[in-house]
């Protein structure tokens, strides 16, 4: 099936690349989350149109598969688009392509309108929902937004938010949980899918509790307050 998406070209750089000289997990999210703000920005409801209303898009929890990771200097595309809105809710899908078409990885995502002045998710303007154009959702397999916490998991050595890890909201970034949850996978762990749910948003200097479990095949990642309530749950398959 074509699909009708935005898309941008780009060639993997040093800086996004680990030691096996593939582009990172963080860095594959990034290349996913900039693609669907070109795209917001493209139509003219970007940060600066949103940020005027009061208004955001937060990413609820997206499910990520991965064929392979592309390396050092390999030509990519990314592209992104919408299919489907309900009330406060936007669902999108993710595809970053090889110089020949083939799927690298893709992604189904949840993203919640929120009025930021109240703190709260509020109803999809018209102007936002008249701007972007539904396509076909990608056939990624079942994606339950929620993301149990095994009770058998081990705690962590505790760490504070840092202001490296803030965005445009003043939150932790969506990619940096995942940064921050790739530590604890085991040696040699193939990362083949990922999902991710986040709860609460972390701000500067909030205590960061990581709650471990490791099985067969999965490790799952809970990143919790002092409370131990999570801010986000990233769970890894191989």
């Amino acid at each position: 099936m074509i699909y009708m998406a935005y898309q941008y070209r780009s060639r993997i750089r040093y800086s996004e690349i680990g030691e096996d000289k593939k582009l990172t997990l963080p860095g594959l999210v990034n290349y996913f989350q900039d693609c669907s703000t070109f795209q917001s920005e493209a139509l003219g409801i970007g940060l600066d149109t949103l940020g005027a209303r009061q208004r955001a898009w937060l990413l609820a929890s997206w499910k990520i598969v991965i064929d392979r990771l592309p390396r050092l200097g390999e030509e990519v595309v990314t592209e992104t688009w919408p299919y489907g809105f309900k009330g406060f809710q936007g669902n999108r899908n993710f595809r970053m392509l090889d110089q020949e078409g083939h799927t690298l990885a893709a992604a189904a995502s949840v993203w919640i309108y929120l009025n930021v002045e109240s703190g709260h998710p509020c109803r999809i303007d018209g102007d936002v929902l008249e701007a972007y154009e539904l396509e076909e959702e990608l056939p990624l397999g079942p994606f339950s937004r929620k993301i149990p916490v095994p009770e058998e998991s081990t705690e962590r050595d505790s760490f504070l938010v840092m202001r490296s890890h803030l965005d445009t909201n003043h939150h932790v970034n969506n990619g940096q949980y995942i940064l921050m949850a790739e530590e604890y996978l085991p040696e040699g762990f193939k990362v083949k899918q990922i999902r991710v749910e986040y709860r609460k948003a972390a701000v500067l200097h909030d205590t960061i509790v990581p709650f471990v479990c490791t099985e067969p095949q999965r490790c799952t990642v809970s990143l919790c307050g002092s409370d131990e309530k999570p801010f986000a749950v990233v769970e890894f398959s191989e």
